[in-house]
């Protein structure tokens, strides 16, 4: 059975993967990991997530993979040998000074390769498990083929590890110095601007008969997006992911919220679970596509596993994200004696909306806003204010983590 792997931001982010049905999340700590702009974990913080997973037999990965310079091993020595008295599963490491270290230092502690790392090969592979590694998370521009390849040609103890879900990026395996040429933010410490997503404009300097004036090259009325990619999504695959060997089927998204966190940890836990139990008579969901459409994305492609390491096909044809469906409230409680259910705010919430609400192990099932009440009792025509308490009056049985999301009025 594959592993069922989600980002995990923050701690709230963490517990909606776990909720909705993840077999394991990936965070960071404050330093060292390559996503330096999400909320990431403080030491006290990254104890109770680790303990929080492992008291629902959940597990959690640590990144720790950029690529630091030696100024920076004093503090990386520091760091590790924090995680001592409640170490992670595992530590998912690019570097081999950084993986050299790991074993030395937190020697029962898993070792898993980033992406970071480029493995392209069986050989690839190999050579890491020969380093101690029990996992290699392979390069995002492998095929289909090339991982049933690497998988036959490598040890059975050997995990591999695939993206499934999430942006992609231009560069080969994130290694880009676009952010930092630019803005001298590095892509390789964590810090990426993403450049590759702005709206570019291209100009001959000069041309011959021309002195002086400058000639656009667009693509098309809203610019050119020659290298921002679209988002992976493989939810139509599900057999082929499967049936190629993976171990663990990886989500990006640290950046994300805690709502993409849930609803693309839900649709893949069904997914997966709809195929193991009847594979003869497995078939996509409709409904989970819509499911992923709901939440903040770029178009999606099926990235390369059906193609060869090319662009064609796979930079958007506009500019921003897609989003359709709105993050409302986060359910608390329900009353079965009143029949109110309690949220939370997280997103404007009106009296007599329309709306839908999303559970563990289910598509969203459409619910109105109905006698809208504050704290005390009171009853409201609005929830404006974040994270304000509310209920309303419901026959569907809420339970505590459900999400309600707004819906788009029909046209």
């Amino acid at each position: 059975m594959p592993e069922l792997l989600s980002p995990a931001g923050n701690m709230q982010k963490l517990k909606s993967a776990l909720l909705y049905g993840a077999d394991a999340v990936y965070c960071a700590g404050k330093a060292f990991g390559m996503r330096a702009a999400a909320d990431n974990f403080e030491k006290e913080e990254l104890f109770e997530a680790i303990e929080y997973a492992h008291d629902r037999k959940k597990k959690l990965y640590l990144t720790v993979n950029t690529i630091p310079g030696w100024r920076e091993y004093e503090e990386l020595k520091t760091f590790l040998r924090g995680l001592a008295d409640c170490p992670p599963d595992a530590l998912i490491v690019a570097d081999p000074g950084v993986l050299t270290l790991a074993k030395e230092l937190l020697p029962h502690t898993g070792l898993h390769i980033s992406t970071q790392a480029g493995a392209v090969s069986d050989a690839d592979c190999t050579f890491w498990q020969k380093q101690g590694a029990s996992r290699v998370v392979l390069a995002r521009e492998l095929t289909f083929e090339d991982i049933a390849h690497i998988r036959k040609n490598v040890s059975k103890e050997l995990e591999l590890e695939a993206f499934i879900h999430g942006s992609m990026c231009v560069s080969f395996s994130g290694r880009c110095l676009l952010s930092n040429y630019l803005v001298g933010r590095s892509a390789d410490r964590g810090c990426c601007t993403q450049p590759c997503r702005w709206n570019y404009k291209l100009y001959e300097l000069e041309e011959e008969e021309r002195p002086g004036q400058r000639l656009p090259i667009v693509e098309n009325e809203l610019g050119t997006f020659i290298m921002s990619s679209k988002d992976l999504c493989m939810i139509e695959y599900i057999p082929e992911l499967i049936e190629a060997g993976i171990a663990s089927f990886k989500i990006e998204g640290r950046m994300k919220s805690a709502y993409y966190a849930a609803v693309t940890a839900n649709t893949y836990r069904m997914a997966i679970d709809a195929y193991l139990s009847d594979p003869g008579h497995y078939r996509t969901d409709p409904a989970w596509i819509g499911e992923l459409s709901s939440v903040s994305h770029r178009e999606y492609c099926t990235g390369f596993f059906f193609d060869s390491p090319r662009l064609a096909g796979q930079t958007v044809t506009a500019p921003g994200y897609i989003r359709e469906k709105g993050y409302l409230a986060v359910a608390q409680s329900y009353d079965e004696r009143t029949g109110r259910a309690y949220f939370v705010q997280r997103n404007k919430v009106f009296d007599g909306a329309r709306a839908e609400l999303l559970t563990p192990g289910r598509c969203g099932v459409p619910i109105v806003i109905e006698d809208m009440r504050n704290e005390e009792g009171e009853k409201i025509d609005a929830a404006p204010h974040p994270f304000m308490a509310f209920s309303v009056r419901t026959d569907l049985r809420v339970k505590e983590g459900d999400i309600l999301r707004g819906v788009k009025d029909p046209e």
